[in-house]
């Protein structure tokens, strides 16, 4: 699928006359809950030659492709990435740390990981994260009967919450890696396990009883972060001259 992929890329590239800068996985197979007919979850930044961008027009600056073939594939213009990096979108965070990399052609990506930390905005991330989770868990999980594989939904936000408050820094994607935290009791990290299992093994993980235990350990941390991120400290974003800087010089990197 990987090749598969790179042709995508390419005619993405040819089609829309731009330049592909950095290509990743961001979806469950990243997360490490994928079985074997899992979708692909393709999200990637881009260039224009300088001319586009000496305009007032008003430019869509996104590209979006059907889903087909179990391909979800989209990307960014580099100004919106880092308009977007600016504010420490998480989403764009996460794209930076993916473990499966598509392509990354050229310097910038190196460059916003090591402006990462003095950009990254905790109380931004965990309002994100448990915002995320919050919605799975009232729209999956608050009936008697629900459908096991959302757990991973919320428990996943909820963990990234968890290293964000320990760490202050960007959660890693893989949901081994929060498991790592060990901020469960033996029977609770039992039932998660378990219930993993079965994900991997291509379960299709229906409707059945809702697990109490994973159900309280959830309203438990939904109400502590709702305490929590209240309490962080509002901090006034970093200046434009960076990332202004960075926008030039990838220009000139790549049309040059």
């Amino acid at each position: 699928m990987r090749e598969e992929i790179l042709k995508r890329l390419q005619r993405i590239e040819r089609e829309e006359k731009v330049k592909i800068l950095y290509a990743v996985e961001a979806g469950s197979r990243v997360w490490g809950l994928s079985s074997e007919n899992s979708d692909y979850d393709v999200r990637f930044i881009y260039i224009h030659p300088v001319d586009w961008y000496l305009s007032i027009d008003q430019r869509r600056d996104v590209i979006e492709y059907p889903i087909g073939d179990r391909l979800d594939i989209s990307g960014w213009d580099l100004a919106k990435a880092l308009q977007l990096f600016r504010k420490s979108n998480p989403s764009l965070m996460e794209w930076l740390s993916s473990p499966i990399v598509y392509l990354n052609e050229y310097s910038v990506v190196d460059r916003l990981r090591k402006l990462s930390k003095e950009y990254f905005s905790t109380k931004a991330n965990i309002y994100h994260y448990l915002h995320m989770a919050k919605g799975n868990y009232r729209k999956y999980l608050a009936d008697k009967q629900v459908e096991l594989k959302k757990y991973f939904y919320v428990l996943r936000p909820l963990l990234a919450c968890q290293w964000m408050e320990k760490y202050q820094s960007t959660p890693p994607m893989e949901f081994e890696k929060l498991l790592e935290l060990e901020c469960f009791n033996q029977s609770l990290s039992n039932e998660i396990q378990r219930l993993l299992a079965r994900k991997r093994s291509g379960e299709k993980l229906a409707m059945e009883a809702r697990i109490e235990i994973i159900n309280d350990f959830i309203e438990e941390q939904l109400n502590y972060y709702q305490e929590y991120v209240r309490g962080i400290e509002d901090i006034s974003p970093i200046g434009y001259d960076s990332l202004n800087q960075l926008f030039r010089t990838t220009l000139e990197e790549v049309w040059r």
